[in-house]
Parts: structure tokens; sequence; C-alpha cells
């Protein structure tokens, strides 16, 4: 932190937070009579002016025009959230929200999907998990038909956690082929990760040792594909809100970046080494990490831990700059507490 950051005083700290804390809720710049009206203290507009324009030369407040209003550069937005921010409390309703919204009957892919769904509508941003990989052991899987050109593949881990792909079969398919790829599978299965199924499957059948018939074959294909290729799944929702503080076109040209950005699988790969930079909550605002550069948005994630120790997934939202920190830290901090009691 420069030196004219670490000596502000009392007054010039309190005057920043009061403009963060207004162009927060507002979005507009903040003028010296505006937060004279707010301030608790009786300091004149002419003062507060002085002030501001201090904080300008430090290089975090900035005038987006000629009016008299002041906007925070990232650079005063990074010191209101280490420094100023006040964190609060979630309220009981809020905290019964999440838990409600993360039903302990789910299974791993429902909880996620629910608690991404509950941040996206408490925070009003798009909200995000990074599932952890499938990596235990197998304890049992079966190919269930559901109909015309459709199966349910389910597997169970040695954790007991259920999880289910629907897949596509192939036209005319008869049940006993899912039989023989069920029996199929779940002789290589026992005690083994899906990783290294996938692995024995792949050099049985390419060097025509695996006993299938060409259709049970592709089942068991389809099958293991619908579980990736063992990566982190990133889930998001609530993608619409990132459009709600879209005021110009290159805001909109901003927004499709990120959403291109989320398509990708090194997305999941760099977010899962940020919520592996640190413990607990970390916020990165507007273009601080060079792969959201552009993007004008934040984040705020945190870590979900894995069965052993070390980070194995992710959590958190994605919104404009001015987030309501104070309050969607907290919901993240919660919600991430909340999935990681249910996930054992």
């Amino acid at each position: 932190m420069a030196p004219a950051l670490q000596n502000m005083n009392h007054r010039a700290q309190h005057i920043l937070r009061q403009l963060i804390d207004t162009y927060l809720t507002t979005g507009e710049p903040v003028g010296s009579r505006t937060i004279s009206r707010l301030l608790e203290t009786s300091l004149s507009p002419a003062t507060i002016r002085n002030i501001m324009s201090d904080l300008e030369e430090a290089g975090l407040l900035f005038a987006p025009h000629t009016s008299a209003g002041r906007l925070p550069t990232a650079q005063g937005l990074r010191f209101f959230v280490d420094t100023l921010l006040e964190r609060r409390e979630l309220t009981r309703d809020e905290q019964a929200a999440i838990e409600n919204h993360c039903s302990p009957q789910g299974n791993a892919p429902q909880i996620l999907d629910q608690a991404t769904r509950a941040l996206s509508g408490l925070s009003s941003c798009a909200g995000f998990v990074l599932a952890p990989a499938v990596s235990a052991a197998i304890k049992h899987l079966e190919f269930v038909p559901l109909g015309i050109g459709r199966a349910l593949m389910i597997l169970v881990d040695a954790d007991d956690q259920v999880e289910n792909r629907v897949i596509d079969l192939p036209v005319g398919i008869h049940a006993s082929a899912l039989t023989q790829a069920t029996n199929y599978l779940f002789a290589r299965s026992q005690g083994k990760s899906l990783s290294e199924v996938r692995e024995t499957v792949a050099t049985e059948i390419m060097a025509g040792k695996s006993e299938l018939d060409e259709v049970s074959s592709r089942v068991v294909t389809a099958g293991l594909a619908a579980w990736g290729e063992g990566h982190n799944q990133l889930i998001v929702r609530g993608q619409a809100h990132l459009l709600d503080d879209v005021r110009a076109v290159q805001d909109i040209e901003r927004i499709r970046k990120l959403f291109a950005l989320l398509e990708q699988q090194e997305t999941v790969l760099r977010l899962l080494e940020m919520a592996q930079g640190a413990q607990g909550v970390q916020i990165f605002i507007g273009s601080e990490h060079e792969f959201f550069s552009g993007t004008g948005c934040s984040m705020v994630i945190t870590g979900l831990g894995g069965k052993g120790s070390g980070i194995a997934g992710a959590l958190g939202v994605i919104g404009p700059t001015r987030l309501n920190y104070g309050r969607i830290v907290p919901l993240v901090d919660y919600t991430a507490a909340v999935v990681g009691k249910l996930l054992g």
C-alpha cells in the first residue's frame, strides 16, 4: 500500500467510505453536497471537495466528466474492500433461504445447482459453482431405461454420493443392451475411480477385448462420456442479472465477452486456481485478474474443500464492480459453509 494511503486520516476515510457506499447504491457520480447531507459530522461542501481532490490525487477517485461528482477507481474500490468495508451479518431469514434451497435430500449435483440458484437470487448477480470432478471409488452403477431413445446412468460412489446423467441411446436399442452395458461396467468399476474405469474401458474397446456387441459398446461409451473427462464442472445460474447494469453498447460487448469466457474449460481451471490462492472469501475487482480483464465485472469467490486436503471446487458470484460487497461476501461465505456441510 502506498504511503499516501497508509497515512490517510480518519476524516478522509470516512468521506471515501460514504462516497463509495453511495456509488454502490446508485451507480452515479457522487458530489460533495450529497456527501455533506449524508455525513453525521458537520463538514462543509468546500471542505469535502478539498478532501475529494486529495483522494483523486492519490488515485482513489476520478471525475468521469466535467460534473462535480466523483467515482471510485479500481484502486479506490480495492482500498475500500480491504480497509473500509463493513461486512454485515446475514439475517436469519437470509440464512434460512440458503438452507431451504440446499435440500439435504438431494444428491451432490442437485445440492450444487440449488446453491447456485440461491446465490443468484439473493445477490441479484450471476451465481456459480465449480463442482468437484468425480474422483471417489465407484460402489455401484447401472443404466435405467427412460423411454424411447433415452436412459439414466446412475452412479454411487464409496461415500454413498449418488449422481446421475441422462444419455441418448441408439435407435431401436433393446433392454438387453442396457443390461449388458451395466454388467460390463459394474465388473470393471469396483474400487476404481471413474477416470480409472474410463481408461480400462477405452483400452479394452480399442484392443477388441471388451466382449461387448456394437450397440452395448456405444451405450458404455455414451455413459462414460456423460461425465466428461474428469474435469470440474462449472454451473452458472442467473446470467441475465449481468445485463441489469448495462448502460451502453460497450457494456453489452463486455458482457458478451464474459459469457464466452464462462463457456470455456480454461475458465474452470483458472477459477480453481483463484480459489486455491488463499483461505476464505476472495474478491477480484474489474481487471485485477488478467483472465477477466475487459469484462467490467467483479467476482466474489471461495473454495469448496474435498474429501482430503486442499480445494476441490469453488463457489461465488459475478456481477458489476459496484457490488454490495458488504452483503455478498457473507452470502458467499455462508452458502459455502452450508454446501460443505451437506456434501460432508
